[in-house]
This record gives C-alpha cells, structure tokens and sequence, in this order.
C-alpha cells in the first residue's frame, strides 16, 4: 500500500457504518487507514482494510509519549498521527467515527495556490462566510458572535501556502454547547470558494476535518491536561500562531463530511467548554503577545514556547510540557 497519504481516527466504539465506510473508501484510493483505540474500545475490533491499533499495542509502538498520555481521553490520537509520520505519509487526513465522507473529502488541494484571502487582523467568524444565519465554530469567543462577517469585497486573491485544510461539516456541524442548547435543525453550509485567513487572523478549527500537510506535522499534537471538547480548539490557536511565524495561511473549504453525531450530554458538553468561553479572547492575546523565532526551523521550541504560557496561564497542568517534549522528540524521530 502506498502510504504516503493517511486517514486517522480514534473510537471507543465497535465498528460502525461509519468506520466501514472510512475504510473501503480509504481502500479503493490506497490511503492508509489508521484507528487509534481507548479503553473502552472492544477488544476484537476488526475492519478489514484498518489497521487497527488496541491499547494493548500501543506501548509497543515504541513512541516516548505513550508513557504520559492519559487512558480515555480524546489525545490518543495523537499515536495515530505518529504512526502515519513514522510510515512516511506526506499528507495526514483525520475525522471523526461518526463523520461520513462526501466524495469531495479526498480531491486534495494544493497547499501553495492562489487562494481568497483574508488579512484583517483580529477574528474571522468563518462559518458566517460558509453558512447561513447566525451560525459560529466551537472555540469562537462568545463576546462576538453577533459581530457581522466582513465583505467579500475585502477579499483578495494571492498566492498562499496553506498547509493546514479545515473543511466544514453537515448535518451536526461542529459548534459549541450554547448553539445545540439552542436550536435544532440541521446546518447545511453553502458552497463557497476557499478562504485562506492571514497572519493575526483568528479563527478555531477542529479535529472533524482536517488535513495537514507534512510541514505542519509538528503542530499536529493534541493536549492532554484540558478537557476533551477544548483540546483540538486549543490546539487550533498554538497552530495559527506557529504558522505565522512560517509565512502560513490556514485554509478553510466547503463541506466534505456529513456529521451524524455521536451521543452526547449537551450540559457536560457547556461544562467542558466553559474554559473556552472564559478565556479564548485572553489567550488570543497572550499568544499574540508571544515573541516567537521565524522560519520553520523554529517551530518545535516556538510550540514548546506556546504551551509553556498555557501553563503559566492555569489552564494546563505542568506535565503537559513533559508531553509536548516527548511529541517533538518522537515526531523528529519518525521524520
């Protein structure tokens, strides 16, 4: 099988529809399918054409973050992508068990092309741009979500590299806790071109449906010492951040999957996102505020660097620093 392409997931479920059909399509086009297990995963979990790695395994991947990674967190994933790295991948997809992919998911897009723009330092609500209504991603601060998007007369076309692809979802699109609480229908978003944001140009971006390209693979790494519904928007603004100091765009798409949502308790949802509500526009400004090295010979220490003010803030725990160092290790160690 070619490896150079890989598709990541992690679950706690048997095997789905969902998983399956992850899996024949990962098949037909020779992607490498990875499935990360938990705890909770069942131990005969089989799919053909997934490799499939049980917690019993995973110690014997012979990674230093396995010795600090939390059992039953979401994080774990963060041995899929390292598996993939460690295979050679070139290009690393990951979703979600319970996302269903629209046959655009795999036309990948160049990372350096010529691209709609948006430079305007501070936040970008990019689902008003995609969506209809009053509509905001998960992670973006409440205090602007009623701010109206900008024009697309401040668009402008330029040449971007982009190597990190967020597309949208349908069906159950990744918002917060407060907009489930609060409606109902099924969001479907409109199909508009790509938008690439600029350097100080904030906006979340989620583990649901997501590429990276192999330059970015440093900032892949998912934390282990927040809450599960804060560590891919956290993550989000650590990567934003580096990526300026590279001279990199984040690239937002139309849609590509179709969520069909997972169970969840909406209100243990709000308690897991409350970190977010209080503090997202404060740390925007603290990592704004970092001095960070440029060029991507510094993004390891500059993503240290960027922990370490989480940290320092309390809204991680100290050991995170250990896992992040054990992940720059082990990534320049698969590279």
């Amino acid at each position: 099988m070619n490896r150079e392409i890989s598709l990541v997931i992690t679950t706690i479920n048997p095997p789905n529809e969902v998983l399956k059909t992850w899996a024949r399509e990962c098949g037909t086009r020779e992607i490498h399918f990875i499935v990360i297990g938990d705890q909770r995963t069942p131990t005969d979990f089989s799919i053909e054409g997934c490799d499939f790695v049980d917690i019993g395994h995973q110690a014997e991947l012979g990674f230093s973050l396995i010795s600090w990674l939390p059992l039953n967190h979401y994080s774990r994933k963060n041995l899929g992508y390292l598996r993939a790295i460690r295979a050679g991948s070139k290009v690393i997809m990951e979703t979600d068990d319970d996302n269903f992919p629209k046959s655009v998911f795999f036309d990948l897009r160049p990372a350096r092309r010529i691209v709609n723009t948006f430079q305007e330092e501070g936040w970008m609500n990019v689902y008003r741009y995609f969506g209809n209504g009053l509509i905001w991603p998960r992670g973006y601060p409440l205090e602007l979500i009623m701010e109206p998007g900008p024009e697309t007369e401040q668009f402008r076309e330029e040449l971007a590299f982009c190597p990190i692809h967020q597309g949208m979802a349908d069906g159950s699109a990744d918002v917060d806790a407060i907009f489930r609480l609060t409606r109902t229908e099924p969001v479907l978003f409109d199909r508009q071109p790509d938008l690439a944001l600029g350097k100080n140009v904030w906006c979340p971006f989620n583990s649901q449906n997501t590429i990276w390209a192999k330059p970015s693979f440093m900032l892949m790494y998912l934390p282990s010492t927040c809450s599960f519904r804060m560590t891919d928007i956290w993550r989000s603004f650590i990567a934003q951040r580096v990526a300026w100091t590279c001279d990199w765009n984040v690239l937002f798409h139309e849609s590509s999957v179709i969520q069909q949502r997972n169970p969840h308790r909406l209100m243990q949802d709000f308690r897991d996102e409350i970190p977010g509500y209080l503090n997202n526009l404060r740390i925007a400004e603290m990592l704004t505020d970092l001095e960070l090295e440029k060029g991507a010979q510094h993004i390891p220490a500059n993503l240290l660097k960027c922990y370490e003010a989480f940290v320092s803030m309390g809204l991680m725990e100290h050991d995170e620093l250990k896992m992040v160092s054990a992940w720059i290790a082990d990534v320049n160690n698969s590279l």
